[in-house]
């Protein structure tokens, strides 16, 4: 039995960066022999172990052979004689294709090291081209690290989009990538990539949309400023699809069926960015009604992270938040439940709350005019 350990952990080791998990492969066992030292399976669809003592993932070697369209199509064989090699052979990208054994040594048979420090992305082999799921880890690591596509990796891809691979993705993977790629340091290149290659048209056809409108580039600079910010998911999704019509925002959301909080705050944006933009410029009456449309009495803790994505990569947003914050605090401040207890109706009670909310902010802004 020889242990190594592979993929992301070695790669992120060489570029000095933080290794959060370490994925292992083991040559010359079987299961039997595994569970034999104490190893307790987990896998289902091939053998993985986790460690007696530190419960990290130890994987047999294992090749694989396309039986269907789509990511599901593939049946897996795993046994002693499967060599590391063999096992390196269907990974996706060279840099994720190495491995060091128990004394350090490199392992490096598609030249991934060299890939690594020139920021290429390359695929292993052309059985990349069996897996659309590839396509969308090709984007995200490319916002994460920065690298560029190899031109044969570039040309498989869009190959593979027009033999209609793509199209086998169910939408939680789909969401699955595209959750991960939003929180990328330099996320926006996610969907260059796919633009480039022709994936975003199948999987996210109304943000492919924006470039034929000349708007995607207004939608991708929010997203990286949100991104520099290290603002959440929700923010991020939001800032991207602030410019859609609230229709593009639910068929986007229903498509991939995007968690509930993401969607709703990407509606949010989408109906109310530009008020919240010209929100310095509003009156009484408009800042209550804006104020109402994004319930803010409710789920005010909600209103900061729709500022952010509104206002991601304006000019003055800074100023606008700051406006705005001061705005949603003044009315805030009213006592609802005092003014309550001075009411025999619901509908005085509403009724005296919002002359009371109104009243506040009407204070707030000649205060801020002064």
């Amino acid at each position: 039995m020889q242990i190594y350990v592979v993929g992301g952990a070695v790669r992120d080791e060489m570029l000095g960066l933080p290794v959060q998990d370490r994925d292992y492969v083991v040559v010359g066992a079987s299961p039997a022999e595994m569970i034999k030292n104490g190893f307790r399976p987990v896998g289902r669809d091939f053998p993985v172990f986790l460690h007696p003592q530190t419960h990290e993932e130890y994987a047999l070697a294992r090749t694989e052979r396309k039986t269907a369209p789509g990511y599901h199509g593939f049946t897996f064989h795993a046994a002693p004689d499967v060599t590391l090699e063999q096992d390196l052979q269907r990974r996706d990208l060279t840099i994720n294709a190495m491995a060091r054994d128990d004394a350090g040594r490199l392992i490096d048979p598609h030249h991934g090291a060299e890939d690594l420090s020139r920021g290429v992305l390359r695929h292993v082999s052309p059985a990349f081209a069996e897996d659309p799921v590839r396509i969308l880890r090709v984007a995200r690591f490319a916002a994460r690290f920065g690298f560029t596509v190899a031109p044969e990796t570039q040309a498989l891809m869009v190959q593979m989009v027009q033999a209609g691979e793509v199209d086998a993705l169910v939408a939680e993977r789909v969401w699955q990538e595209l959750a991960k790629g939003l929180m990328e340091r330099t996320p926006s290149t996610l969907f260059a990539v796919l633009r480039d290659c022709g994936a975003l048209a199948r999987v996210l056809p109304q943000l492919d949309a924006l470039y034929e409108e000349s708007r995607a580039e207004e939608a991708l600079t929010a997203l990286d400023a949100v991104a520099e910010h290290r603002d959440p998911l929700d923010v991020r999704f939001a800032a991207l699809l602030r410019v859609l019509e609230p229709e593009a925002v639910e068929a986007l959301c229903a498509k991939l069926r995007a968690p509930a909080a993401c969607r709703d705050l990407a509606l949010l944006a989408a109906r109310h960015a530009n008020a919240i933009a010209d929100a310095a410029s509003l009156d009484t009456d408009e800042l209550m009604s804006l104020l109402d449309g994004v319930d803010a009495w409710r789920r005010p803790e909600r209103v900061t992270a729709l500022m952010q994505a509104a206002l991601a990569g304006i000019a003055g947003g800074d100023h606008v938040q700051r406006f705005l914050r001061g705005a949603h605090e003044a009315v805030l401040a009213v006592n609802a439940g005092a003014i309550a207890r001075t009411c025999t109706t619901a509908d005085e009670i509403k009724a005296a709350v919002a002359e009371a909310r109104r009243a506040a902010l009407d204070d707030y802004l000649k205060n801020v005019s002064k």
